[in-house]
């Protein structure tokens, strides 16, 4: 690679440092050509990207950024997953690779809002369910103590409105 090429390397991937909100170090070992292409495109399609390059390289444009030193992350080969429309979606697709190809690529390292993720905690992130389901849970949970008020409001409404038609009907009768 010449140094220009180095350069370049450098400045796109600090660039994509600066788009994402999430990355993740893998090893890609044992994964041929075609499987790698195959995670490319599912992870493509979920709004990320699969950098592979130089250990040397990648460590250059995290000391050039305000990213944490990954120290011995960065050691055989590494594939970077760059996480641009979501947190959880890279992580669910690279699960779910791994499981159909002998549990490759394999977790490294994640880096979160500028902070370390283990592969533990990123195995817990794949698990959640996707932002548009989280969002109607919360509306769900936001909604039910309202209504439950309402209900109640409802229920008040309608025992005065039968307590004055039976004080009317006791009027009338008498």
């Amino acid at each position: 690679m010449k140094k220009t090429e180095k350069e370049v390397f450098v400045t796109a991937f600090r660039e994509r440092l600066g788009r994402s909100q999430v990355f993740y170090l893998t090893d890609f070992t044992g994964l041929d050509v075609r499987s790698l292409s195959k995670l490319r495109q599912s992870l493509r399609d979920s709004g990320a990207e699969y950098v592979v390059g130089k250990n040397r390289l990648i460590q250059l444009a995290l000391k050039e950024s305000d990213q944490p030193d990954l120290g011995d992350a960065l050691n055989g080969p590494t594939g970077v997953v760059f996480g641009f429309a979501d947190v959880v979606g890279p992580a669910k697709v690279l699960t779910d690779f791994a499981k159909d190809n002998q549990d490759r690529p394999v977790f490294k390292l994640g880096v979160l809002d500028k902070k370390v993720i283990q592969p533990t905690q990123i195995g817990q992130l794949a698990k959640l369910p996707p932002r548009e389901v989280l969002l109607a849970q919360l509306a769900g949970a936001l909604q039910a103590p309202l209504a439950t008020m309402a209900g109640v409001l409802e229920a008040k409404l309608q025992e005065m409105s039968g307590l004055l038609d039976a004080l009317k009907e006791k009027r009338g009768s008498a």
